[in-house]
Parts: C-alpha cells; structure tokens; sequence
C-alpha cells in the first residue's frame, strides 16, 4: 500500500507508540485520524504531524464504548471519504499477581474489575475497531491494511494475567481476520513490541522493567521510532499479512 495520500486511523495517538508512529507516517505523507480519550494531548499530536507535512485530526473517543466507536469511524468515513488503514494501537497497563500470599496468608489478588477494564481496554476495544475499519474497507472495495499492537508478554509475563491474556487475544484476532479479509483484499497483521521507551512501560516497577531489559538480547529498551518503522513495513508490503512481526531485541519471557 502506498502510505501517501492514504487514509489512516491510529488509536491511543496522543502519546506514545501512537504519536511515533503518527509522525512517521505523516512524513510520508498519510492523512491520519488520531483516535485517544486524551483531547490535549490528540490536538499537539496533530499539529506535530501537519508540521511534519502530512494530515491530521483529532477524534476524542473512548474505545470501549460500541456506540460511539461507530459514530466516530462513520465521522472519520464521512470526513475522508475513505478508510485505507487502522492501527490498533491503543492499549494500558495494570500489572499485578493473580495472587500474593505471605507465611501462609493470603495478602492481595487481582481483583475481577482489574482484570476487566484491562480485557476491555487492551482487547476488546481492539476488536470495536477493527471490525468497524474492516466493514468500511470492505464495503467501499478499496482493500485495506489493519495492524494490530501485539506484545512479546502475549506468550505469558509473570504479573500481566490481565495484559497477556489480551496480548494473546490480540495475536489470535490478527490471524483469524486476516483469513477472514483477504477476500476483500484486506491485509491484517500485528506488531509484538518487547520493552520500549513509552509513558506506559514507565509505569512498570523498576525490578519488571530492569528484568525486561536484561531478557533482551541486545540489554536494551527498543526505541519508539523501531516500532513506527515496522508499521510502515506492514503497509507498505503487499504480501504481509496474518503474521505477528516481532520487534523485540531478541527478548524471551
């Protein structure tokens, strides 16, 4: 797929692994719909990429809610006229044991609403979405590209119940809609990021984040720009799809 000129929707664009990405993109030209809860943050992300010479803007949404991720992919059709790629990029962290017991007793264990509102988040706003972008794409027979944000922690993280159960999710959807899509010449793949430099991966404790360094063949965190090039790769590669692209510094959990 040519990225210029291209219509692209990016979840969770107001920081991040979506603003790289976004600015990435808008260098080469992409006219992207910025998706996030975060309105302040989605408007500096966007003028960012105008500056940088592609597109932007902003759609305040929360990615949960069915109802609205229907009006506001309807908006981003009717505002573009069209719908060339998505990137399921949004997503939260809530970490934890499923349970911690100390001499014999019972001190904490996930709670049923943490490992709730991260499946929600992480998963099924991840499927919203991408069902929404497919049925455009499909419907208007242009074909399409759907990425989706995976995770090296999808194989199972001690203290992710709730993220790798979601990662996991993600990865098995990738596939099954990339058998399900192809028909309308629909590409769907997933990057796996292991530990990057991210306002989310600074909210983990600093023993996890060490260990995920240390996990990394190459003792590093990656760098949020070596995932927005793998997502250009995707799109601009015709014959990539149903396949999970590990960028991940060889990281094994």
């Amino acid at each position: 797929m040519q990225i210029e000129d291209a219509v692209i929707v990016i979840t969770g664009g107001a920081r991040g692994l979506g603003r790289a990405m976004a600015l990435r993109l808008a260098g080469q030209g992409a006219r992207l719909a910025l998706i996030d809860l975060d309105a302040s943050g989605l408007q500096d992300t966007a003028e960012a990429c105008r500056q940088a010479g592609g597109d932007a803007r902003a759609y305040e949404l929360d990615i949960t809610d069915e109802g609205a991720v229907e009006t506001t992919f309807a908006r981003i059709r009717q505002d573009y006229g069209r719908l060339d790629g998505l990137i399921n990029n949004a997503g939260v962290l809530m970490d934890g044991l499923l349970i911690k017991v100390k001499d014999g007793k019972l001190e904490k264990k996930m709670s049923g609403d943490q490992f709730r509102k991260l499946i929600d988040i992480n998963l099924t706003g991840t499927f919203l979405c991408g069902r929404e972008a497919a049925a455009i794409m499909a419907e208007d027979s242009n074909g399409g590209v759907i990425i989706n944000m995976a995770s090296v922690s999808r194989a199972g993280n001690m203290g992710q119940s709730n993220y790798s159960a979601a990662k996991a999710g993600v990865s098995a959807m990738t596939v099954t809609w990339a058998k399900e899509l192809a028909r309308y010449r629909i590409r769907v793949a997933a990057i796996a990021p292991g530990a990057i430099a991210t306002d989310m991966t600074a909210q983990m404790k600093p023993e996890a984040l060490q260990r995920m360094e240390q996990m990394a063949m190459l003792g590093r965190l990656g760098e949020q720009d070596e995932i927005a090039h793998s997502a250009q790769y995707i799109f601009e590669n015709d014959f990539f799809t149903g396949r999970i692209l590990e960028v991940d510094g060889g990281t094994r959990v």
